[in-house]
């Protein structure tokens, strides 16, 4: 059951609002000679740190020395897997037939008035001589509506003939009303069954497009979009084509630290994927052949990541994937503590759903080799979240229980040796490929645990997961309600610093443990002092949300697209 509207208001009367531009290819190439010598060498301190770590004339106490091998070898396979995807990287998946097909895939109609000639919007997208039909779904679940707004006016304005709809899950007036305003079509379902993917699917149920694009509300599209899509799909094998989310609003702790914690995934790990046909959906910015996700049943409903379950499915049908390293839409990174913390809640729990009742590795899996191994470090990726709270508690071992991790011949300037061989060449090389050293995702890859484990123990017992938009501001509360575990932690580490500096004063010389435990005290205490500043801020804002409320009035907050863009191509020279 739903509610359809299709109020269009003389569209072709209103000028369009100009979209964000579309950006030069912004992928760096991996063959650089830079790059592959930086990824060898700390391949090579990799390597040479695990040597150590396994040297049993190296082996410590064994309760410390266990917890640091278990952290370490997580961390380890997963950095020589990304080291392999990324020189996988140099290959280009925009072939001969895609830039044919991109050279015919536009031309003006002449049955068209000279005013909808001027409208690139209106022009057939043709691929092998023929129209193909698109529709552009835009899914909201109580965004800004200011927020809606942008995106809907320039989805609607994307050069090439399609369709917008806005799937509204949040059941608002305002939504309604604004996608009439700017000419899109409107669909409110009367359950929220399956979340996103079942609202996806559900607008499936109403179209006929052979092509669709998804579009989270707060991701606006350049002109090009369909553009530089579309010609993939030349290639009937091609199931979907995802392009990578680029932020505009880097402007506190928690959205740089999300933000830059995803430009090297989107830079260099998705492009290493195509070579192995293994480059999965993230939920936006993408555009699928209706056929093959028909044939797998719709988008996956069994999981709040329903883009890497659908990618993977697909994949295990023998569809291929493109991933197209250019910016053609910007959006907004998580910027509370809450909705990082929900982002990556629900991230984590697909990896780990992948992991125990999906394996990649098992025989059932029609996949191949690559695959295997490249869905494989998807499932486990955040298990290298769960890590630093093993290495967090190894310093206290020592300071209170008087336990190494290493034997005490070793001296605490040779464990530092190997630990830079690992640790500050990786540092070197996102120094390389980001364009600076970002504190903030160092940040919040430490304080993140309780994340990480809270989604373990969600998918172990069976604990369904809500699902929540990451751009919902409807809602939004204290950041002290979501990180009690890492208040408790920063206590905990202040208490054992000020033990550990006593005791080393008293011994008259400095610890690795104390060192050690000092840096971890100070970077939770960073992310404290950074929701405590978060939630200065919320006060007033709440304060004005509840003044509007009780006047019944909405203040709008246009989002300069130009300014937008300038952010993503100013990120993009950085890098």
């Amino acid at each position: 059951m739903s509610t359809i509207d299709v109020r269009t208001r003389a569209a072709e009367d209103e000028p369009a609002a100009p979209p964000p531009r579309a950006g030069r290819n912004d992928h760096v190439t991996a063959q650089s000679p830079t790059l592959v010598l930086l990824v060898l060498v700390a391949t090579i301190g990799i390597l040479a740190y695990a040597a150590f770590l396994l040297n049993p004339a190296n082996r410590g106490d064994l309760v410390p020395y266990v917890m640091v091998l278990t952290a370490e070898a997580i961390l380890i396979f997963q950095a020589l897997l990304s080291m392999w995807t990324i020189l996988s990287g140099g290959h280009d998946a925009r072939d001969f037939a895609y830039f044919s097909a991109r050279e015919r895939l536009l031309s003006s109609p002449e049955d068209l008035g000279p005013r909808a000639q001027r409208r690139r919007s209106r022009w057939p997208l043709m691929l092998e001589g023929r129209e193909i039909t698109v529709d552009v779904f835009i899914t909201t679940y109580g965004e800004d509506v200011a927020v809606i707004r942008e995106t809907v006016r320039a989805a609607v304005a994307m050069a090439g003939r399609h369709v917008t709809w806005v799937l509204d899950d949040g059941r608002s007036d305002e939504v309604r009303d604004l996608a009439a305003e700017h000419g899109a079509r409107y669909v409110r379902r009367l359950s929220g069954n399956g979340a996103k993917a079942g609202n996806i699917n559900h607008a499936l149920a109403l179209t006929n497009g052979e092509l669709f694009v998804v579009l989270d509300a707060d991701f606006v599209p350049s002109e090009n979009f369909l553009v530089e899509t579309v010609p993939f799909f030349v290639n009937p094998d091609v199931a979907f084509v995802q392009t990578p989310q680029t932020y505009g609003n880097l402007h506190n702790l928690i959205s740089k630290g999300a933000g830059y914690m995803q430009s090297v995934f989107y830079r260099f790990i998705q492009p290493g994927r195509n070579r192995f046909n293994a480059a999965f959906c993230v939920g936006t910015n993408v555009v699928f052949r209706r056929a093959a996700v028909d044939e797998v049943g719709g988008m996956f409903t069994d999981s709040k990541s329903e883009d890497v379950w659908t990618s993977l499915l697909l994949h295990e049908k023998g569809w291929k994937s493109v991933f197209l390293p250019m910016t053609l839409a910007v959006g907004e990174a998580p910027d509370t503590v809450e909705a990082y913390t929900k982002q990556q809640l629900r991230w984590a729990t697909g990896g780990f759903e992948i992991l125990l009742s999906h394996n990649p590795l098992s025989r059932k899996r029609r996949l191949t080799v690559d695959q295997r191994l490249q869905y494989l470090v998807t499932a486990t990726h955040y298990l290298t979240g769960i890590c630093p709270l093993i290495l967090l508690l190894v310093p206290p071992l020592e300071i209170y229980l008087d336990l190494r991790p290493m034997d005490l011949t070793i001296t605490w300037y040779t464990w530092i040796l190997y630990y830079a061989g690992f640790y500050v060449l990786q540092i070197a090389l996102a120094f390389y490929t980001l364009g600076s050293f970002r504190w903030q995702t160092l940040m919040l890859a430490t304080v993140s645990f309780p994340i990480y484990v809270r989604a373990l123990i969600n998918v172990i017992s069976g604990r369904e997961q809500k699902w929540s938009a990451t751009g919902d501001r409807s809602r939004v509360s204290s950041p002290f309600n979501f990180m009690i575990p890492q208040v408790l932690f920063f206590a905990f580490l202040l208490l054992t610093s000020g033990v550990a500096v006593w005791r080393d004063l008293d011994n008259g010389v400095p610890s690795l443990a104390m060192a050690w435990n000092v840096t971890n005290t100070m970077i939770l205490g960073f992310f404290v002092l950074g929701a405590a500043r978060e939630a200065r801020q919320l006060r007033p804002s709440a304060s004005r949300s509840a003044r509007r409320a009780r006047s019944g009035g909405t203040r709008m907050i246009r989002r300069p697209v130009g300014v937008l863009a300038r952010v993503a191509e100013e990120q993009r020279g950085a890098a």
